[in-house]
């Protein structure tokens, strides 16, 4: 049967010209409805979208031959990823092709905001002259909060350096101190702290249970008055209502906004256009002719690669490497092992990511357990949807971390065994586990040794070693109404102890201070589900 290409949005020529060059039949058919498109992509081999289709489960279902969704740009929100990844369907999009065009882009906004261009520009054109009316502020002097330290966000740092900006950031998981510190950027503790401090802010923040709305109206209080604030990243990272209160109630002197919770803006979202104090501009991030050429060029290489030779590149869902037998039952385990890691080093900068596969396992290719680990360490990064083993390095690497892998074919207490050695600001640390049948075993953390399941909700507990200690924790457990499922204690060969606990739900944060305090030590919460 032939294999055919559906685009469904606007594509640049060039990146027509790819496809169409591969010999497969192309159809372009831009501003179709939902329905429209499930009666058109029944008998499509792939899907060439940007943001302004949306693939649905309908949609999907509707495919019957579809193998790939080509996303020209970053952002997949318009795609059911996780139906799409069921039904076996590749998706690619391009990670890096609109971030010059989108750092550029928040920098016309802060510009804009700060000489309150476009409200000056609409005065003239109504045949005004209100020179003192749009008087504004300079950039140079000014404390920049940045927001996210990603690709996009060192790149408006890059940028507004040349402006003389004072610039602070938080990120949960920043890049490498060297690169903060060539730049100029200092790392503070959250971005609370940030939005003190800050004259103008810059959000470049994925959009995650953890970030929406992350800006309230607690926030815009802690604001200077005369701070501005521009969102080019996601809608719904600020709270719409709340802006719409800071800058009607001159909580804060202005807002640029280019994207938005609805695109188009809702009947709601619309009085935001009221206010003179706000630069808007419809989701123009990366709408340049460079970036629109760049992503058309390189979907549609990769569209035909995939097509023609089975050659997978920037794919969002499909795993690399070789899995046999023996090695399937331990890919589950990496990856726990790496969101356990992730936990160990919460908010600090690793350097060093190091995956070392014990056993006869060793002789095999240990790509994919490696891979898999470092799915499992972004996982809180760039949440569980984002997250996947296409990319996982690139996004632990844009972080700073160096990633290795090694092997011993040899192992001391099990058959088989990974473990995860991490470097975070010079100190390091370790956490290994097995499987038994298909089960991932937690058996080495940090020097101490013992045989859990990674799973459920655990607790581990570290405190001087002393009698006492479990009726205290079965005291704090007990009067919360939890359950302890399994528990097992380890000692390193010093004074300290560690208490390790799988309980039957997860216990709030003053549960678990509570228990440190009741032992006199450290309590720690982790979630690898």
């Amino acid at each position: 049967m032939t294999t055919k290409i559906l685009v469904s949005d606007k594509l640049d020529k060039a990146g027509l010209e790819i496809l169409e060059a591969s010999g497969i039949p192309v159809v372009m058919k831009p501003g179709m409805t939902e329905d429209e498109l499930c009666a058109e992509i029944v008998d499509y081999d792939a899907l060439i979208i940007r943001s302004g289709t949306r693939v649905t489960r309908k949609v999907i279902d509707a495919a019957k031959k579809l193998r790939l969704i080509g996303r020209a740009g970053v952002g997949v929100d318009n795609v059911d990823i996780p139906y799409a990844t069921e039904k076996g369907i590749l998706i690619m999009n391009t990670p890096t092709a609109n971030t010059l065009s989108a750092a550029e882009h928040t920098c016309a906004m802060i510009m804009a905001m700060a000489r309150n261009i476009p409200q000056a520009h609409q005065s003239m054109h109504e045949g005004k002259w209100d020179r003192s009316k749009f008087s504004g502020v300079e950039l140079n002097g000014k404390v920049l909060g940045i927001i996210g330290t990603g690709r996009v966000g060192l790149e408006v740092a890059r940028r507004l350096k040349a402006f003389n900006m004072t610039m602070v950031a938080s990120d949960p998981f920043p890049p490498r101190k060297e690169v903060l510190d060539e730049i100029g950027i200092e790392l503070l503790a959250n971005h609370e702290e940030v939005i003190k401090r800050a004259d103008f802010i810059t959000i470049h923040s994925p959009l995650l249970p953890s970030t929406k709305d992350m800006i309230n109206d607690a926030q815009f209080k802690m604001m200077k008055p005369t701070a501005r604030i521009a969102n080019v990243a996601r809608g719904g990272i600020v709270n719409e209502d709340a802006l719409y209160r800071a800058l009607k109630d001159k909580v804060i002197a202005g807002a640029a906004f280019d994207v938005w919770c609805d695109e188009p803006l809702n009947d709601n979202e619309k009085k935001l256009l009221e206010l003179d104090n706000l630069v808007t501009t419809p989701h123009l991030g990366a709408s340049t002719a460079e970036a629109q050429l760049r992503v058309a060029i390189d979907i549609a290489t990769s569209a035909v690669k995939y097509l023609k030779d089975g050659i997978i590149t920037n794919a969002i869902n499909m795993p690399r490497g070789r899995i046999t037998p023996e090695s399937a039952p331990f890919v589950p385990l990496a990856e726990r092992l790496g969101i356990f890691a992730n936990h160990l080093n919460a908010g600090k900068s690793v350097s060093s990511f190091e995956v070392i596969v014990n056993g006869a396992l060793a002789q095999g290719d240990i790509a994919l357990l490696r891979v898999n680990a470092v799915k499992g360490y972004i996982r809180d990064m760039v949440g569980v949807d984002n997250a996947n083993i296409i990319n996982a390095e690139p996004v632990a690497k844009s972080k700073g971390m160096e990633i290795k892998d090694s092997k011993n074919e040899s192992s001391v207490n099990y058959s088989n065994i990974i473990e995860i050695r991490t470097v975070s600001e010079g100190q390091a640390s370790s956490v290994s586990g097995t499987v038994f049948g298909e089960e991932p075993r937690l058996v080495g953390y940090n020097g101490y040794s013992f045989n859990v399941p990674l799973s459920g909700n655990m607790i581990f507990l570290n405190y001087a070693d002393r009698t006492g200690i479990v009726g205290a924790v079965g005291a704090v457990l007990g009067k919360a109404n939890l359950d302890i499922q399994q528990m097992a204690v380890a000692v390193n060969g010093t004074d300290k102890a560690m208490m390790v606990l799988i309980i039957g739900q997860k216990p709030s944060a003053a549960i678990v201070d509570e228990l440190a305090q009741a032992i006199g030590g450290t309590a720690k919460f982790v979630d690898v589900n």
